[in-house]
């Protein structure tokens, strides 16, 4: 079962219109993102054991959702502890174990895809990935304004952007997307600068409603 905190999570995404936006871009990997957090998934594909291979959840308490595997703990390490341990594991099986393994991140897509959701994307999956897994942008999406919620911050995102950081930025563990709709618009969140005092944000406003 994946963790609910990320479904929640998705809410605070698609209500997060209010929140101030960071206006740099995010760094890809912060310190720690390259190690394995409870709600993760591996990817584990065992030679001529198909009882120990599929993807399998990373439990609250750092062990693998998995009868047997269990008794390997990989939650707070890095990957190649983990491939050690796991190794480690399976030569309780065989003398020289052939296995791959691979991690996938809870990722939230969410607002105008055609199959919004919670996905597990292996590691490297960029940013516009995620929201092509999510079968792409509706004939409403605006892909030059998706925003990202990481690590408690908001940032707003165009993936049609010709700079290359926004083109192959990496997912990283817990990043919630939401892809704007075409032709929406929010006054006080698209035209008032966050220092605009009160009064100038009410003239503005009655300006617009007399469009």
């Amino acid at each position: 079962m994946r963790p609910t905190w990320l479904l929640v999570g998705a809410l605070a995404v698609g209500g997060c219109s209010t929140q101030r936006l960071d206006p740099e871009l995010p760094q890809p990997l912060a310190r720690g993102d390259s190690l394995l957090r409870p709600g993760d998934s591996l990817r584990i594909t065992v030679w001529r054991q198909p009882d120990l291979s599929g993807e399998f959840a990373i439990n609250p308490d750092s062990t693998i959702a998995h009868p047997l595997l269990q008794a390997v703990k990989v939650g707070g390490l890095p990957m190649g502890v983990a491939r050690a341990r796991l190794r480690e594991f399976f030569l309780t099986y065989e003398q020289n174990p052939r296995f791959v393994v691979e991690p996938l991140y809870p990722v939230v897509v969410a607002g105008e895809v055609r199959l919004p959701g919670l996905l597990s994307l292996p590691r490297g999956t960029t940013l516009s990935q995620a929201v092509a897994r999510a079968g792409g942008p509706t004939e409403r999406g605006r892909l030059d304004r998706v925003r990202l919620l990481r690590g408690g911050k908001g940032y707003m995102l165009n993936l049609l952007s010709e700079d290359q950081r926004v083109a192959v930025m990496p997912i990283i563990s817990g990043d919630q997307l939401l892809v704007a709709r075409r032709g929406e618009f929010n006054v006080l969140r698209d035209v008032l600068s966050p220092v605009l005092s009160l009064t100038a944000a009410v003239t503005a406003l009655l300006v617009y409603s007399r469009r």
